[in-house]
């Protein structure tokens, strides 16, 4: 599918929730004036001048982020984790490794699986590296049922080799193939988080 960013890789970082705990000290001081002496009617107890409060600057509440933009974001990220996961499938002579279904589902699900099987079925698995250059969210549509975000992007499938089983060695595959083409990807918003559903190459250099 986000996403998921450059290619610009998109990486999530989790900071620890620190916890501290305060000690508030109260101190009470009690001025009391004593005259021993015997001082005239005109005696007249010293004057203070009353406490002069210091204002507290108070922060202004954090400014909430645009749930369109932040939609995007993970879409994209969403879309950079599961080609990670398409990558351990192809390299898998199994056909076992991975989490492809925690980022994609649907037609982009089927066509992961349905490819690798294809290439374990010649005796072949994909090893290498894919690249998702320059992840663009071109719409989003929170509206909906369920909601979406269109994403354009440029696949280089250049270091990405077809390795034969039994050789170790990279297939012969035309020399004329597409290795960084345009594709287009939908990722939607179930439940369990964002799913790639749609991954479709158009055909188009990049």
């Amino acid at each position: 599918m986000t996403t998921h960013t450059h290619m610009r890789r998109v990486r999530l970082r989790w900071t620890p929730l620190l916890r501290a705990g305060s000690l508030l000290a109260v101190s009470a001081f009690l001025l009391t004036a004593c005259n021993s002496a015997k001082e005239g009617p005109s005696a007249k107890a010293p004057s203070t001048s009353p406490a002069t409060a210091t204002p507290t600057k108070t922060k202004a509440p954090a400014t909430p982020a645009d749930p369109v933009e932040a939609a995007k974001k993970e879409a994209i990220a969403t879309y950079l984790s599961h080609w990670k996961e398409v990558e351990k499938r192809y390299a898998d002579k199994a056909g076992n490794a991975g989490e492809l279904k925690k980022y994609a589902a649907a037609a982009a699900l089927a066509q992961v699986e349905t490819g690798a099987a294809d290439m374990r079925k010649k005796n072949a698995i994909v090893l290498g590296a894919v690249t998702v250059d320059n992840p663009v969210a071109t719409s989003a549509d929170l509206n909906r049922k369920i909601p979406h975000v269109i994403l354009s992007s440029c696949l280089d499938i250049s270091r990405w080799t077809v390795t034969d089983l039994d050789t170790q060695k990279p297939a012969s595959l035309p020399k004329n193939r597409l290795v960084r083409y345009v594709i287009k990807a939908t990722v939607e918003k179930w439940p369990e988080g964002w799913r790639v559903i749609r991954d479709e190459p158009q055909g188009k250099k990049c």
